[in-house]
């Protein structure tokens, strides 16, 4: 029987191969079983530090996009597709960003975060469409994740992106040989065969999840958003968060809990202006002014210095 071209495609991807070394895992105890998945796991950190390269290739595109005004869109479906809106949604509450400057758009639509859509994920014009429907702009960059590479929509979507002039990123799980689509910068941490066959919410969601972390988290410190490694630009907008601020205060300048829930007050609850405010000895406006002129960054705003280079 002729098989299709879907099939043969599946059975060339390393992330829907057989792994040799969970072969009886139906077997084995409880134990035998967190153990074999364990051992695959360690594996992941060490595929991710081989693509460290294209992920700075990546991070200083996604720069650049920001400072021009751009957004991070990530496209994906299933597991890739959640990871890329869990780290989105993320952005605004650790680093002060606006929703629509990291976003994500998963194969289905919202409810696909919650219950799977599997056959959302089949049509290329579908990716085409979500970018569409979010006013896509040549300024921003696009962010195909995928494990296997060839979801349809992810494919759509970047193939889209690049029609329109946006610079494209794609992360993938399969080795870079096998890579054949039109990027800007490809990140293929290979992480081989899954413990159970074809499972990519497994090491490949742990590839990815590190990437997307690596991707947002320096592009952020890049553009200001952490001080020493704290971050500065949170919003203030849960109990946690607002006592987390007040100890970011508190730290870098000594003063007591209450005098940094005064300075904070202060500062209209905005670290940065608090900390500039009390570093430099200035009032408000100077230390707001401060920090414009230093294009967002701490360390040259108190020394009264211009955006590093």
């Amino acid at each position: 029987m002729t098989t299709t071209p879907l099939f043969e495609t599946l059975k060339s991807l390393s992330t829907e191969s057989q792994n040799p070394r969970s072969m009886a895992i139906d077997t084995a105890q409880t134990r035998e079983i967190l153990q074999i998945i364990n051992s695959e796991d360690k594996t992941v950190p060490l595929v991710v530090e081989a693509e460290l390269p294209y992920i700075e290739q990546a991070v200083e595109l996604i720069v650049d996009a920001f400072k021009a005004g751009g957004r991070l869109i990530y496209v994906g479906a299933g597991t890739s597709g959640r990871l890329g809106a869990v780290d989105a949604s993320e952005c605004p509450p650790t680093f002060g960003t606006p929703p629509e400057m990291v976003q994500g758009l998963i194969a289905g639509g919202p409810k696909a975060m919650f219950k799977a859509q599997e056959g959302a994920e089949d049509h290329e014009e579908y990716g085409e469409q979500d970018l569409v429907s979010v006013g896509l702009r040549a300024t921003d960059i696009v962010c195909g994740i995928a494990a296997s590479r060839r979801t349809p929509y992810v494919v759509g979507a970047v193939k889209y992106a690049r029609s329109i002039g946006c610079k494209t990123l794609f992360v993938t799980c399969n080795p870079r040989k096998q890579f054949d689509i039109e990027v800007d910068v490809a990140i293929c941490p290979d992480v081989g065969p899954e413990v159970i066959m074809g499972s990519t919410r497994m090491k490949s969601g742990t590839a990815q999840k590190l990437v997307l972390n690596m991707l947002t988290t320096t592009a952020m410190i890049r553009l200001g958003k952490v001080y020493e490694n704290m971050m500065i630009d949170l919003q203030m907008n849960s109990l946690k968060l607002v006592e987390r601020a007040r100890r970011i205060v508190m730290k870098v300048t000594g003063r007591s809990y209450e005098e940094a829930r005064q300075l904070l007050d202060e500062a209209d609850h905005h670290v940065k202006t608090a900390l500039v405010m009390d570093r430099a000895r200035v009032g408000k406006e100077e230390a707001m002014a401060r920090i414009e002129r230093a294009g967002g960054f701490v360390r040259p705003a108190i020394e009264g210095a211009t955006a590093p280079a």
